[in-house]
């Protein structure tokens, strides 16, 4: 079963070696128009330079149909869509390398996005490199700028990325930190209000001594009472006097004086 498999893998191993050779084969075997590439070339790069800003607003803002019917007419083997990024790419290098000034020869090369030809240029404040890809049949693709930098540039190009990578970095971890400890506090912010329990008055309650003196008090004072009305009964009776006699005389209510008027 091994040796099946083993087999089976290196099979499909040639096969895709062949695939390969034979799409080489055949990418180089195309035949391209150098007489149709290198005119536009010449025409994207004059008209780049030359056309000013009126000119490029009015191809950007008609319609792609229009914009191919005219590259057309014109005999110039690139679309639309083409056109329109290759000057937006120009307009960059322009402002990132100053005014073009010239270019050197274009250099051809096969590769898998197609035919590339490139081409050192010189432009104000630096110099760079115009690369051109063409399709199978002579039209143009993409055009490119890329502007060549010193290694002190790049270095220093680097360390700023560097830096601001790290302090952004910092930041996020600072206001990160700065939410976490405000935690705390948000559920007090918006958390439910507890509702305020009314304080309760409690009930002021009378000493027990003071119910124990007023109740002593009611006692002293009924059996007062019942001494005086005993007494009056008593000295009736030895006066012979009844109830007719007395004129109906009851012992109502007794009162206590104050101990001061008894002394006047």
């Amino acid at each position: 079963m091994r040796k099946k498999i083993s087999l089976l893998l290196c099979a499909v191993a040639v096969m895709l070696c062949f695939t390969a050779c034979g799409n080489s084969q055949k990418a180089e075997d195309v035949e391209y128009n150098d007489a149709a590439i290198e005119q536009t070339t010449e025409f994207m790069i004059q008209y780049c330079t030359n056309a000013d800003e009126d000119l490029r607003k009015e191809f950007r803002n008609m319609k792609e149909l229009n914009l191919d019917f005219q590259l057309i007419q014109s005999g110039i083997p690139i679309t639309a869509e083409s056109f329109l990024g290759a000057l937006d790419a120009w307009d960059a290098a322009v402002e990132e390398c100053g005014e073009y000034e010239s270019h050197g020869e274009f250099t051809p090369e096969h590769t898998n996005e197609g035919y590339k030809i490139s081409a050192d240029a010189k432009f104000s404040e630096r110099e760079a490199t115009i690369t051109f890809i063409f399709d199978e049949q002579s039209y143009m693709e993409t055009m490119t700028v890329d502007a060549k930098y010193t290694v002190n540039e790049i270095l220093t190009k680097a360390g700023m990325n560097t830096l601001l990578g790290m302090g952004t970095v910092f930041v996020v971890l600072i206001f990160i930190s700065f939410l976490i400890a405000q935690f705390k506090v948000i559920p007090a912010l918006f958390g439910p209000k507890k509702k305020e329990e009314p304080v309760s008055t409690p009930a002021v309650s009378e000493p027990a001594s003071v119910v124990e003196a007023a109740e002593a008090q009611e006692t002293e004072d009924t059996e007062l009472i019942a001494v005086i009305a005993a007494a009056i009964a008593a000295a009736r009776e030895e006066a012979g006097m009844d109830e007719a006699a007395a004129g109906g005389f009851y012992v109502r209510s007794i009162r206590r004086r104050p101990a001061n008027k008894w002394k006047s």
